[in-house]
């Protein structure tokens, strides 16, 4: 799947459904999902790792060919 994590966090939390379920098993508090969610603010990156370690999201490194 492409894209950024941005786009993928979003898109899963849509997928996930209850965003205070969410928020209670991911240690991400509800309103900061929901602004993420609608684009009004960013993700700190201790909450992206949360949030990617709660919806099984792995990421790894793709090297450039120089």
């Amino acid at each position: 799947m492409r894209g950024n994590l941005t786009d993928l966090l979003r898109r899963e939390l849509r997928r996930a459904g209850s965003l205070n379920r969410t928020a209670i098993a991911s240690g991400v508090t509800c309103a900061s999902l929901s602004k993420f969610v609608r684009g009004k603010q960013s993700l700190r990156l201790d909450f992206a790792d949360k949030l990617s370690a709660y919806l099984g999201i792995e990421c790894r490194v793709k090297r450039r060919k120089a």
